[in-house]
């Protein structure tokens, strides 16, 4: 069985009931979550090993965290528990034609104070085959930054398959600071997941369908990666959007077949893709394969609340496939 570690951050999500707005509020609904941990939770309902290394605090609230992965069977022994607080995020679900919005709570967290000798890296890359970090955490704080870094060279240097999504956040950290750190980590990428041309490759203007397949070219030229890849999201209102994506593998572009779909939850779409990706190259899918895969899994998230994607290799594929949407009896 394959193998496949992720390090980030894990929080807790609070969003009002339904669509209510934060002002409204009276209560709030709980989900753990956090973009590497809910890549790890759809691996495992996939069928992969899969293990998160984190550290939060030592108190029932990073505990009821860890179990959150637990009891997708994801592994938690290299799980580092410690620090102040766990970090939160509130979550205002959008509708219509109002926005979701996100505050985040995440200073001074557990994860944020993060030390490089909290980890055994030797034990934690131990028989691993694939690697996954995101933008998320070395936006966090200058010692989680640290800590991204000190792990992709690890997983480097032990031959791993590392896969990096950009996933800017622009509540977390500027363009300029983004732009610089990860033009530094992203050299120790063999997969780039996220178009993100501003940073990337420091293009302002907006962009065309028909420019997609030079700019994934150019991003697996300047980077030295093996495949470049991103889902390309057209918005019809809050909770109506058209997805698709395109991968280049230094040799062709691939397009895969594009969804319109409602959402219940858009939380957690981007790491499904990532996890249906991964599950492809892993399964060895040929190239336009994966790719359905993997967007067929994005679009599945979708319809489910909370952060993480709980779907077996079946539904996917057969959503991939052109499956039914009638009662399953």
């Amino acid at each position: 069985m394959k193998k496949i570690v992720t390090l980030g951050e894990i929080m807790l999500r609070l969003s009002p009931p339904g669509y209510e707005r934060f002002l409204q509020a009276n209560s709030f609904d709980i989900n753990y979550g956090g973009a590497e941990a809910n890549v790890a939770i759809a691996l495992s309902n996939l069928g992969y090993e899969t293990q998160f290394v984190t550290k939060v605090p030592d108190n029932a609230i990073g505990h009821a965290a860890i179990n959150s992965l637990r009891k997708y069977g994801v592994h938690t022994e290299n799980v580092i528990f410690g620090g102040n607080r766990l970090g939160l995020y509130y979550l205002e679900k959008g509708y219509s034609v109002r926005a979701s919005n996100v505050i985040y709570d995440r200073a001074d967290s557990a994860f944020a104070n993060v030390k490089i000798d909290d980890f055994n890296f030797d034990k934690i890359f131990d028989k691993a085959d694939l690697f996954l970090v995101t933008g998320i955490s070395p936006a966090v704080s200058p010692n989680a930054c640290k800590l991204t870094k000190k792990a992709l060279e690890f997983a480097k240097e032990r031959g791993l398959t590392i896969v990096i999504d950009v996933n800017y956040r622009a509540k977390m950290w500027s363009l300029e600071d983004a732009n610089e750190t990860m033009k530094d980590l992203l050299k120790y990428a063999d997969i780039i997941i996220g178009f993100s041309p501003d940073i990337l490759l420091e293009i302002k203007e907006d962009l065309s369908d028909d420019k997609h397949e030079n700019l994934l070219k150019r991003m697996v030229e300047t980077y030295g990666v093996k495949t470049a890849v991103s889902t390309f999201r057209k918005s019809h209102s809050a909770n109506r959007n058209s997805l698709y994506a395109r991968l280049y593998d230094g040799k062709k572009l691939y397009t895969s077949k594009e969804y319109s779909f409602d959402i219940v939850d858009r939380v957690g779409g981007g790491d499904s893709f990532t996890s249906g990706l991964i599950s492809g190259l892993l399964d060895g899918k040929d190239t336009q394969e994966t790719l359905e895969f993997a967007t067929a899994t994005s679009v599945w998230k979708h319809t489910i609340l909370g952060d993480a994607n709980v779907l077996s290799k079946e539904e996917i594929e057969k959503l991939s496939n052109g499956g039914s949407t009638l009662v399953q009896r």
